[in-house]
Formats: C-alpha cells, sequence, structure tokens
C-alpha cells in the first residue's frame, strides 16, 4: 500500500507567529477564558493596540478607553466609549506649557499628600499663588517637595509624613518657589 498523503499540520504560508517571537504563558480562572478572549478579539481594543503612525500632531496623544474598569477581569457587556486623550492638554495647565517640567521624587517626607518615592510631578513654575500647595522650592541651596504654609507671620515648608520635620523659613534664608505640583503620576 503507497504511503498515505498527510493533508493535516505541517507549513502553511502566514500560518503560526513570526520567526523567532517569543510566546508566553498565561494562567487565568477557567470561567473567565470566554471574557479574555472576547476582550481581545473586540476591533475597537484592536484598533487602539495596533501601531499609529506618529505625526506633531498625535505625538502626545494615547489611546483612552472611558468606562470604570474593575481591577479584575473586564465584562464582555461593558460598553465603553474610544477617544484620544492629549496627554499635554491632560497634564498641563493651558497656556502653561513652556512653564510646566516634570521632576521624579526621592524620598517619603510627602506621602500624606499622595507623592511618594519613585513618583513623578508635574511642576507649573507660572502658577499664581503657591500658599497652601505642594511646592518645589529652593531652601538653602536645597531642592525639596513640601507643603508652603504662613505659621504666625513666617513661610513653613510642611512635610506630609509625621516623621519629618517641617522648615521654617528664616529672614536670612536663601528660599525661592521654583514651582507648584499640579500633578502626580505614579511609577509601578
Amino acid at each position: 500500500m503507497p504511503p498515505r498523503k498527510h493533508t493535516h499540520g505541517g507549513r502553511r504560508a502566514g500560518a503560526g507567529r513570526p520567526s523567532g517571537a517569543r510566546t508566553v504563558r498565561l494562567r487565568i480562572p477557567e470561567d473567565q477564558a470566554g471574557t479574555v478572549k472576547a476582550f481581545l478579539a473586540d476591533e475597537a481594543i484592536a484598533k487602539a493596540l495596533r501601531p499609529r503612525k506618529v505625526t506633531a500632531e498625535t505625538r502626545h496623544r494615547v489611546p483612552m478607553f472611558v468606562a470604570l474598569v474593575p481591577a479584575g477581569f473586564p465584562s464582555p457587556a461593558e460598553q465603553y466609549i474610544e477617544e484620544e486623550l492629549d496627554l499635554t492638554k491632560h497634564l498641563i495647565p493651558a497656556g502653561h506649557e513652556a512653564s510646566t517640567f516634570i521632576i521624579r521624587v526621592s524620598g517619603w517626607s510627602m506621602i500624606g499628600a499622595g507623592i511618594y518615592d519613585g513618583d513623578e510631578i508635574v511642576v507649573d513654575r507660572a502658577h499664581e499663588n503657591p500658599m497652601g500647595k505642594v511646592v518645589v522650592a529652593a531652601h538653602n541651596g536645597a531642592m525639596t517637595i513640601k507643603r508652603l504654609r504662613r505659621r504666625e507671620g513666617k513661610l513653613v515648608l510642611l512635610a506630609e509624613n509625621p516623621h519629618y520635620p517641617d522648615r521654617v523659613i528664616a529672614e536670612d534664608d536663601e528660599f525661592a518657589v521654583w514651582g507648584v505640583v499640579v500633578r502626580v503620576l505614579h511609577v509601578p
């Protein structure tokens, strides 16, 4: 009997993953497999994840899904609307683009204000009234991030952690406010 010709398996043009592409195995609860597959197959999500041509107009824009997303698996019934979020407009006050910068935080003195070691903060140098706000300041040649207040007629830099001392600004101290913190970017 002649050998039987196989019609299943083998190489097919365009099939499989690209040569050299790595894969990873993910474990999910069995009852959530359908939800995850539906999420990955959704055309709106696929469109948002496709590489896009970057132009000057789209350079600071990223896809945004307008929905509350649970910290578990998304519901396939969840309705969401895709739009593009302009990071410049989202993070920087209008008209203050030239006076805004980002600094990485080092230390734990501002955890009460939601600012942690390693976070990045968006700082606006053109903010008009820093009093009562979290500021980046130069005090006697050292940079610091603290809340600026007035206490008994003196300026005070307040730590938002009881384990750190407040700093009273003396009359002969070198002191300058560099800007007001307008956003905190938590780094996971």
